[in-house]
């Protein structure tokens, strides 16, 4: 008989629960510019450190500095600022027109705008986005009206949807934002394979699709990684690291094992970690990995580290499995506050200007609310009429539902 150790597990727990200090002595935040910016065309093996360390360019007094700096201009920086903030007001007039009832389900995206808003103004407009349901700021930036996102949250009868999307699943070909799944894995092979169709048609377009990383432990992420690492299909795939996938954090999907962006290393790919709280960085990432994408060199993966600072969803309560303050503790900050920071150090910006553009902000949000419920709400209101259920799946719609349509009396 040998003396064994009886075998065990582990189970991942999160550092911090309700009722702790939130301490992220543990977060490795590297030097601004530690990080080179290899050339678009290097190999994917040759640049494995970039996937352990973290794409930066805002220092803590808001100045640009490193080779990633990409250099842009007040204007870009200054609409890249105004979307973010556009958000922000969004989402908080659509977390209370859920809690009024008014619509029956909503999703902030406080504290990771520019995950998506920063990315969006680096790709060109014709370029397709596959969001999960956290990148309303991707139609923001793009210029979508507000009034289509509201009318859709409250499924009335001007929702672009008909009513037949939960609120915050926006679809816009138009936009270059592809129908949100809610099964959120879906997003990353259906990009894959829409890029793959563009350089099969000869298009010029790219595709980028983001996931959360608690949906990186689905099996969509392996099989879209492999099919654009084979086919070195032009598309960008990002994984938005906001440590929680609904109440688990994300050493339950491997998060403390290896990051994120180091997956790509396995496939063959480039793989970017960035810190996703700083507007200039993920402009710079994102830049680099669609030059790339375009040059014909294939995909690449990008993890973008930043924190949820607001609950899952309008259906999830934070305080249950995680401090209340902890949003305050990230040591990333806020993306809004640092990009302002960077232009008023630029002598682009002032605080006055910011209050007043917030104020300008929150009063075009509560106007279009009010132009949105007065076309109806959830609970009131018009609504798609009912022989739209028969429309828009066929472009010829067959017999069986004429004569469906016809017995309804349409």
């Amino acid at each position: 008989m040998r003396n064994r150790s009886k075998l065990n597990f582990r189970v991942p727990q999160p550092k911090h629960r309700p009722g702790d200090a939130p301490d992220f002595s543990n977060v490795v935040v590297p030097q601004v510019d530690a990080v080179p910016r290899p050339p678009i065309d290097a190999n994917a093996r040759d640049i494995t450190a970039l996937a352990y360390s973290m794409i930066r360019v805002l220092d803590k007094d808001g100045r640009a500095k490193g080779l990633w700096n990409p250099g842009l201009g007040a204007d870009t920086l200054l609409k890249g600022l105004r979307a973010m903030m556009l958000t922000r007001a969004y989402d908080d007039r659509m977390y209370r027109a859920q809690r009024q009832g008014k619509i029956s389900f909503y999703m902030k995206s406080t504290g990771e705008e520019a995950t998506n808003i920063a990315f969006a103004l680096a790709l060109e407009q014709g370029d397709m986005c596959f969001p999960s349901y956290r990148q309303q700021g991707l139609l923001i930036a793009r210029g979508y009206p507000l009034i289509d996102m509201m009318c859709q949250c409250y499924s009335n009868a001007k929702d672009p949807l008909k009513g037949r999307q939960l609120p915050i699943m926006y679809s816009s070909r138009e936009y270059g934002f592809f129908t949100i799944s809610g099964n959120l894995g879906t997003q990353f092979p259906q990009a894959v394979g829409w890029a793959l169709a563009s350089a099969y048609k000869g298009d010029d377009r790219i595709a980028a699709a983001w996931i959360g990383e608690g949906a990186t432990a689905e099996g969509d992420f392996h099989h879209a990684l492999n099919f654009a690492s084979v086919y070195r299909a032009p598309v960008i795939l990002n994984i938005v690291n906001n440590q929680w996938a609904i109440s688990s954090f994300q050493g339950i999907a491997g998060g403390e094992q290896a990051t994120f962006a180091a997956r790509a290393i396995g496939y063959g790919l480039p793989g970017l970690r960035v810190d996703g709280n700083d507007f200039l960085a993920v402009y710079a990432a994102a830049q680099w990995a669609a030059e790339r994408a375009r040059a014909n060199l294939g995909a690449t993966l990008i993890e973008l580290y930043t924190y949820r600072a607001e609950g899952h969803s309008t259906s999830d309560d934070p305080a249950r499995y995680r401090p209340s303050d902890e949003w305050k503790a990230w040591p990333l900050g806020d993306p809004i506050e640092r990009l302002k920071v960077h232009l008023i150090a630029l002598g682009a910006w002032s605080q006055a200007q910011h209050d007043a553009l917030g104020e300008e902000l929150a009063t075009l949000v509560r106007e279009t609310q009010r132009e949105a419920e007065a076309i109806g709400t959830l609970e009131s209101g018009g609504h798609p009429p009912p022989k739209t259920m028969f429309e828009d799946v066929y472009k010829d719609m067959p017999w069986h539902l004429r004569r469906q349509s016809k017995q309804a009396g349409f």
